[in-house]
C-alpha cells in the first residue's frame, strides 16, 4: 500500500469514527499481510496533519488516540449549527477542577480548606456527570477520605495527551491576569474554553489555609445550561462553550 492510499484510509477512518482512535488500533485495521509498520503510519499520520494547516480542520493527538477536528478560528461560525445554549459553569466550579488537575491526588475537604469555602454537592456531581474527575484511592487517614484525579477523558476534552501539556503553575503565575485560556476540542459541539483564572494561583498555595469558621457551601451549579451558580467568592460567571467536534 503506498502512502497516499494509507494517508486516505486513516483520514476515512477518523472521520467515521467521531471518537479519537489509537495507532494501534488503526494498524488492526490492516490485514496482516497490508498492515503497515508504525514508522509508515506515523509518516502518514504526519502528511495527512501537514495538509490541514491551510484548512477549517486539523489533526490532533489526544490521551484516546488521534482526532480530526474543527479549528478554533472556524469554531464560532460551526457553533451556530447546535439551536442550545452553550454551557456555563460557575468560577467556583473551575477553581476546584484546576485544583484536582494541579494538586491531584487531593481530596474535597483539602479542597475546601484553600478555597476556605465548602464545595456544593452539584459541583461535585457536575464534574464527575462530564466523567473529568474520579477516585484514583483513599487517604490513610482516619475516615479513609477519598483521593481525586482527573480522568482520560478530562485530557480528550481539553485537547492533551497528558497532563504534562497542562500550562505550568510558573507560567499562569507570569500572566498578569492569570486568565489563561485552554481550548477545549472534545465530544459534542463547537468550541469550549476554560477560563482558568485564580484558580492556578490557589492550586500553588500552602494548603495550610486556617478556617476560623464553618466555610460556607458554594451555591449550587449548573442545575442546568443556561443557568450560572455564583457564590460569595465567585466574582462572575465563568463560560464553557461546547467542544469542537
Amino acid at each position: 500500500m503506498n502512502e497516499h492510499d494509507l494517508k486516505h484510509l486513516i483520514e476515512a477512518t477518523l472521520l467515521a469514527a467521531g471518537r479519537p482512535v489509537t495507532s494501534d488500533q488503526l494498524l488492526e485495521l490492516f490485514d496482516e499481510r497490508e498492515r503497515p509498520t508504525l514508522e509508515q503510519l506515523r509518516a502518514a499520520l504526519d502528511m495527512l496533519a501537514a495538509e490541514y494547516e491551510s484548512r477549517g480542520i486539523e489533526l490532533i493527538e489526544v490521551a484516546s488516540g488521534w482526532r480530526v477536528q474543527v479549528r478554533s478560528r472556524c469554531a464560532d461560525v460551526v457553533s451556530r449549527l447546535w439551536q442550545e445554549r452553550p454551557s456555563r459553569y460557575s468560577r467556583a466550579l473551575l477553581e476546584t477542577l484546576a485544583l484536582i488537575a494541579y494538586r491531584q491526588p487531593i481530596t474535597r475537604s483539602e479542597i475546601e480548606e484553600i478555597r476556605g469555602v465548602s464545595i456544593s454537592s452539584t459541583i461535585m456531581r457536575t464534574l464527575q456527570e462530564r466523567n473529568w474527575i474520579r477516585v484514583v484511592g483513599h487517604r490513610e487517614v482516619p475516615g479513609h477520605p477519598e483521593l481525586l484525579g482527573t480522568t482520560r477523558e478530562f485530557l480528550d476534552y481539553f485537547g492533551l495527551r497528558s497532563l504534562d501539556q497542562l500550562p505550568t503553575l510558573a507560567e499562569l503565575r507570569d500572566v498578569e491576569t492569570i486568565g489563561v485560556q485552554l481550548e477545549l476540542p472534545g465530544g459534542e459541539a463547537p468550541t469550549e474554553v476554560l477560563e482558568v483564572e485564580a484558580a492556578a494561583e490557589v492550586a500553588v498555595d500552602d494548603a495550610d489555609v486556617s478556617v476560623e469558621a464553618a466555610p460556607a457551601e458554594d451555591a449550587d451549579d449548573n442545575a442546568s445550561p443556561s443557568l450560572v451558580a455564583s457564590s460569595e467568592d465567585d466574582d462572575e460567571p465563568r463560560t464553557l462553550t461546547d467542544p469542537p467536534l
